[in-house]
């Protein structure tokens, strides 16, 4: 059940699901979140926010920054088995008064894409945001041309809310087209089903 009242983000430590940890980001992670990124060398992808290795101590202190300024909560996505980071996600642009966060900022090294990692990961932000954040809503944002990013969010039940025409710079400098998408809390309950389906079908293949 939902709570009643908007629990701020920061008031939480770290987060575990099948194996998962996501920790919150701190400076200590830089090195292994350089390395994570350099799996598949992901900032060459111009649809994406990873850091390239020379920004990687910039990327963690805007975060932090951010964190401070109480509009995003990042944290790195940890396998507990081996102590790996495997990549970094956030509640972002969080609302307050409207029970509102968004969940992006995520990205993931390439040898673990295309696993369980992601879905477990959404659902436990969105159960997190939606059970004990108390959010009436959860959104997400991607690029025009992120298409796999637009199929991963439509997966997790999120209906597709409009494009946002001439929104944002890429890290090319071009000027990018925005896809909103959101899920409402009473969406969830049917949502999580799917994904706890996701996940079980995973486990048996």
């Amino acid at each position: 059940m939902t709570a009643d009242v908007f629990v701020q983000p920061a008031a939480l430590s770290a987060l575990r699901l099948n194996g998962l940890l996501l920790e919150p980001l701190a400076l200590n992670h830089e090195e292994a979140l350089r390395e994570a990124a350099a799996d598949g060398e992901l900032w060459r992808v111009r649809v994406t926010s990873v850091p390239e290795p020379k920004d990687t101590r910039d990327y963690i202190e805007n975060a932090l920054a951010m964190r401070e300024a109480g509009n995003r909560f990042a944290f790195a996505v940890i396998e507990e088995a081996t102590g790996k980071v495997l990549g970094c996600t956030s509640y972002h642009d969080i609302v307050a008064p409207l029970k509102r966060a968004e969940i992006g900022w995520t990205w993931y090294r390439k040898s673990v894409q295309r696993t369980h990692v992601n879905t477990s990961c959404k659902l436990l932000m969105m159960g997190h945001a939606f059970d004990t954040m108390g959010c009436a809503v959860v959104g997400w944002r991607t690029d025009n041309y992120n298409f796999a990013s637009q199929r991963a969010i439509e997966r997790l039940g999120a209906r597709k809310d409009g494009v946002i025409r001439h929104h944002a710079v890429r890290r090319d400098g071009t000027v990018r087209d925005t896809v909103m998408y959101s899920m409402v809390a009473s969406e969830w309950p049917e949502a999580k089903a799917q994904l706890l389906y996701l996940l079980d079908r995973h486990k048996q293949a």
